[in-house]
């Protein structure tokens, strides 16, 4: 009979099993029981959901909206609010058919160039603001373009020079196309624009939006916004009935646009046109006498547009959920102490020996302190936030923040919802975070201090730094993870000022917590490490 003797030191039991290795659920249940046993822990969480409800309150009460409008701003076929203010020279095409023009130039005639000032062609849903259309157009920065009901924008293939467009209407299609000679036609894009009239308008427009200029010394910010004017040059513009009839007359028309007089601009006693979105008393700018020039296409095709305003979502600069979670980035500090203070307890107190006698697979117990205080933080995180998000909404409402600029949003809204269970894993993945570097560091204050200075002390120097490196900054470290509080739609084909003082971030909402995510994943496995190789 052959007995076999287990080497001295192995710790392996008839089942191969190491001894005093507990499975992974024994040390989870383990770790649970020390955080809901220490009463201070359990304080620390509270501390944490009062200062992000408080901070969260304190900012939508301490914030402003005083609407200063001509007119409220249009509503699009999307449901949202859009900028529809340009120059149009237009005709009512009944039926199918089709509208052709090459744009010859377009440059800026007062106020730097834009780079997605706007000249092309478009079939309209008549001349109301926020009414459906498709357009194929051409910018100064970024070629040509197949735009669609304000929200839609996609890059054709030329990129210079002087493009041929064209639109084709049949039934409620209308397809756009793009020529570098008038001969060889490629599709650039196709859109159903679902209930429209027999009669739409098509023609050609001029938009030019407003240029920002951002100006930052140490003590500030300033931005400023002045409109832009451009002018383009058309030839063989050509509308083609499908039906055979003649074209209609040529109108030339400001889209959205109220026309007061300006008796100190360049050709004096005429009037021009201001957007309606202006606030209340701008008298807008000079607008040289080209402006003022009919657009209407002669004999040959020809035509010369002056335009301003934009063709595009009306960008918002408060994000009112963002606001609603502002509270988040001070009660986060409460948890990364809680983070840290996990694992540091028990190095100062030497019972992490114990620990570690009881579960000589040292990573595992690091693993399973992660998931108890990710656990625990996403939970009370997510209640908080929720908790935070509805009772800012009254003090929002009491401060202007009201619709129609600004639209009752509600937890079901996806992008609300999204920034509410995203900020609450915001805050599980710094709690991981804290607790990583507790196991590298074994010192409370040094752990605490590197997080919060990483997560926070970003925001309080942005306002210092050039806005390129302020940037730079909010995209490389952890406090990236925020930008998941961002619900405000961003289009390319929108210019908006973004400030990283303000909480704007970069980068999109999960690329953000991608960055802090990875950060995390980095601290607990040199935590892992670590632990295995030093004395406890």
């Amino acid at each position: 009979m052959t007995t076999t003797t287990t080497p001295p030191g192995t710790g392996l039991g008839t089942s191969g099993s190491r001894l005093g290795a507990p499975g992974f659920g024994r040390l989870v249940r383990a770790e649970w029981t020390k955080l809901r046993s220490v009463p201070r822990w359990g304080l620390i969480m509270l501390a944490a959901v009062g200062l992000t409800i408080l901070v969260s309150l304190l900012s939508a009460s301490g914030s402003s909206f005083q609407a200063n409008l001509v007119a409220p701003p249009p509503t699009g076929p999307e449901g949202g609010q859009v900028t529809d203010t340009f120059r149009f020279v237009h005709q009512p095409l009944s039926g199918d058919g089709t509208i052709t023009a090459r744009v010859r130039g377009l440059a800026a005639i007062e106020g730097p160039n834009h780079p997605w000032a706007k000249a092309g062609i478009m079939v309209k849903d008549g001349t109301t603001p926020g009414a459906r259309y498709a357009a194929m157009l051409f910018t100064p920065g970024h070629g040509v373009r197949w735009q669609t009901n304000f929200v839609v924008d996609e890059a054709g293939s030329i990129a210079s020079g002087e493009p041929w467009l064209r639109l084709t209407r049949t039934g409620d299609t209308v397809t756009g196309y793009e020529s570098t000679d008038g001969t060889d036609w490629r599709e650039a894009g196709s859109v159903e624009l679902t209930g429209l009239p027999a009669t739409a308008e098509v023609g050609i427009f001029v938009a030019s939006p407003p240029s920002d200029r951002v100006e930052r010394q140490f003590n500030g910010t300033s931005v400023t916004s002045r409109p832009t004017w451009s002018t383009a040059r058309f030839d063989n513009v050509g509308v083609r009935p499908a039906s055979g009839q003649q074209p209609a007359t040529w109108t030339d028309e400001a889209i959205g646009m109220v026309e007061q007089a300006k008796p100190n601009a360049p050709g004096a006693g005429r009037v021009a046109p201001v957007a309606p979105d202006a606030p209340a008393g701008l008298d807008g700018p000079g607008v040289p006498p080209a402006a003022l020039l009919s657009g209407v296409p002669d004999a040959t095709g020809a035509s010369t547009v002056t335009g301003t305003g934009d063709v595009a979502p009306r960008a918002v600069d408060e994000d009112l959920t963002r606001m609603s979670l502002s509270g988040a980035l001070i009660g986060l500090m409460p948890i990364v102490a809680l983070g840290a203070l996990f694992i540091t307890a028990e190095y100062r107190r030497g019972m992490i020996r114990t620990t570690f006698a009881a579960s000589p697979r040292r990573g595992r117990v690091v693993l399973a302190k992660a998931v108890v205080v990710a656990g625990v933080t996403f939970a009370v995180g997510l209640v908080t936030c929720v908790t935070a998000f509805l009772v800012t909404q009254p003090s929002q409402r009491d401060s202007g923040f009201v619709p129609p600029l600004f639209p009752d949003r509600s937890l079901t809204d996806w992008p609300v919802a999204r920034a509410v269970l995203g900020t609450a894993l915001v805050l599980a993945l710094v709690a991981v975070f804290s607790l990583a570097l507790g196991a590298i560091l074994r010192r409370s204050a040094g752990a605490i201090t590197v997080v919060v200075l990483l997560m926070v002390l970003p925001q309080m120097v942005a306002g210092a730094l050039p806005l390129t490196a302020a940037r730079w900054m909010m995209r490389l470290l952890p406090s990236a993870g925020f930008s998941i509080q961002q619900t405000n739609p961003r289009y390319e084909h929108v210019s908006t000022v973004c400030l990283p003082e303000t909480g704007c971030m970069p980068d999109s909402p999960w690329l953000g917590v991608a960055v802090l995510a990875g950060y995390v994943v980095v601290a607990v496995a040199a935590a892992c490490w670590l632990v295995r190789r030093r004395d406890a």
